[in-house]
C-alpha cells in the first residue's frame, strides 16, 4: 500500500489570512492565477492580495481562465508570470483555475520550453503552487494533476507532470455567493471522484479512509445540494471538505472509466464536466464487486444503483447525440491505462449499457 500527499491543508474559517505569512513564504513575487469574475466576487481574492501586501510580497494577477482552461491560456499566463520574475503561483478558482496554476508553474520554471512540455514524460520542477479553491468540486487544491484542453486533439488530456500544491487554503464562505448551478456541478464531480476512486483497481485500505470519510460528508450535504435546505457557512465549509476528501482519494487512485468517457462531452457538446461524469456513475458502479457496491451505496444513502442515477439526472441531466457517445466510447476502449484501473473486466456490451443515458 502507499499513500502520498505533500499538500498542507489548512480547512477552516479565514485561513487566507490567518495562514499568509506561510503563503507569502512560498517566494517574493506570486503570479495569481484566476478567472475574470468569480474570485473577485466572492472575496477570495481580496484576501490573497491582503495577506501578500501585509507580508510585503510582490504579486502580478492573470485573470483571463477560461472554464476547461487550454493550453494557449497557459502558456500566456507563463509569458506573464516570467516577464515579472514570479517565483511561485497562487490558483484561486474552481479547478479550472487551480490546474491552469499548477501548469504554468511547470511553465515558468522551465520558461525556454514550449508548450508539449507538459505532455513529455521526462521529469520537471515546477515554481510552488498555493490553491485556495472557491468551489465544491475537482479537488485540484490536493492533487498533482492539471487537466487541459487541447485544441489540436479535440478533448481533454491530463498533464503528464505531477504538480501538488505545497498549501491549500480551503474556506467555506468562498462558496456562498457561487450559483446553485455550480454547486450542483461540481458537487456532483466530487461525488464522481469519490465513486471511482471507490470503485477501482488502485484504491487500498489507506485511499478508503479518505474515500468514505468523503462518501459520509457528502451524504450530510444532500439537503444543501437537493436545494432542500439553504447554505449556510457551516453547510459550505462541509461541502469543500467532502471536495478536499475526494481529490485526495483521485490523488491516489486516479479517475476511470467515466471521467475518460466525458471529455468528448465537455469539448463538443458543452456540457458542465461535473454534469458530463456524473451522467456514467451509476452504471459504472452497477458492474462492481457487490459487496464493494452496497459499500459505496450505503455511504451515500441510497439503495442501488437506479436510484443513484435517477437522483444525478435529475439533479445534472446530459443531452447529447448517441453518435457523440459512441464515438467516446469507442475511445475510451483503446485506452489502456484507464481500462486498467477498472474494477472489473470491460467489454464492448458492458460499455454499451455505462452510455445508455
Amino acid at each position: 500500500m502507499k499513500f502520498y500527499l505533500p499538500t498542507k491543508i489548512y480547512s477552516e474559517n479565514n485561513c487566507v489570512q490567518d495562514h499568509g505569512s506561510e503563503l507569502a513564504a512560498l517566494g517574493s513575487h506570486a503570479l495569481i492565477v484566476t478567472g475574470k469574475n468569480s474570485s473577485k466576487t466572492n472575496g477570495a481574492l481580496d484576501d490573497v492580495i491582503t495577506a501578500l501586501k501585509q507580508h510585503l510580497t510582490a504579486y502580478t494577477i492573470f485573470d483571463e481562465v477560461e472554464e476547461n482552461p487550454s493550453v494557449e491560456t497557459v502558456m500566456a499566463a507563463k509569458e506573464l508570470g516570467v516577464s515579472r520574475n514570479a517565483d511561485f503561483v497562487i490558483g484561486i478558482g474552481g479547478g479550472s483555475a487551480l490546474d491552469a496554476a499548477k501548469a504554468a508553474a511547470l511553465m515558468i520554471k522551465n520558461s525556454d520550453s514550449s508548450w508539449d512540455l507538459m505532455y513529455m514524460l521526462q521529469p520537471e520542477s515546477a515554481l510552488p503552487v498555493a490553491a485556495v479553491p472557491t468551489t465544491c468540486g475537482t479537488g485540484s487544491e490536493v492533487t498533482g494533476v492539471a487537466v487541459l484542453t487541447r485544441h489540436d486533439l479535440k478533448t481533454k488530456v491530463s498533464m503528464k507532470h505531477k504538480v501538488f500544491p505545497a498549501i491549500a487554503l480551503i474556506d467555506g464562505k468562498y462558496l456562498m455567493t457561487a450559483p446553485r448551478k455550480i454547486i450542483v456541478n461540481t458537487a456532483v464531480d466530487a461525488l464522481a471522484h469519490l465513486i471511482e476512486s471507490g470503485a477501482n483497481n488502485i484504491r487500498d485500505t489507506y485511499c478508503d479512509m479518505s474515500i468514505f470519510a468523503g462518501l459520509r460528508e457528502w451524504a450530510e450535504c444532500r439537503p444543501y445540494i437537493d436545494g432542500n435546505e439553504a447554505l449556510d457557512v457551516n453547510a459550505a465549509q462541509k461541502l469543500m471538505n467532502a471536495s478536499t476528501l475526494a481529490g485526495i482519494s483521485i490523488a491516489q487512485t486516479g479517475t476511470t472509466i467515466p471521467h475518460a468517457l466525458s471529455y468528448m462531452l465537455t469539448y463538443e457538446a458543452g456540457i458542465p464536466h461535473g454534469a458530463a461524469v456524473g451522467a456514467f456513475q451509476s452504471r459504472y458502479l452497477k458492474y462492481t464487486d457487490l459487496k464493494r457496491q452496497a459499500a459505496i451505496l450505503g455511504a451515500l444513502g441510497f439503495r442501488n444503483t437506479e436510484e443513484l442515477g435517477e437522483y444525478i439526472a435529475e439533479l445534472a441531466p446530459v443531452y447529447v447525440p448517441r453518435e457523440l457517445l459512441e464515438r467516446s466510447a469507442k475511445a475510451v476502449l483503446s485506452n489502456k491505462a484507464k481500462i486498467a484501473q477498472c474494477p472489473y473486466p470491460i467489454d464492448e456490451s458492458v460499455m454499451e449499457d455505462i452510455i445508455s443515458l
